[in-house]
């Protein structure tokens, strides 16, 4: 699958397998979905839709199967904070 980033506010990158009908979403939040059975228009419109946001909720979200692939980070990746003494 190729990635394709979405300079959203509430979705960082997607990709889609035709043959599969399988559209991955990357959110903000860093955690990434499989949605399953997803139509090609559905994937086309979210590529093309000002607010990603938006579309997902009321044209994915609650309509097709998914499951979670890849879980938000637990902890942030560096810590900026000074150590303690």
């Amino acid at each position: 699958m190729s990635r394709v980033d979405l300079h959203s506010t509430a979705l960082l990158a997607t990709a889609y397998q035709d043959h599969r009908a399988l559209l991955e979403l990357e959110f903000s939040s860093r955690a990434v979905y499989h949605y399953f059975d997803v139509p090609p228009q559905i994937y086309q419109a979210l590529l093309r839709v000002k607010s990603k946001g938006e579309y997902f909720n009321h044209h994915i979200r609650n309509r097709f199967a998914y499951t979670k692939i890849h879980s938000a980070p637990s902890t942030p990746l560096h810590d900026d904070r000074k150590p303690t003494a």
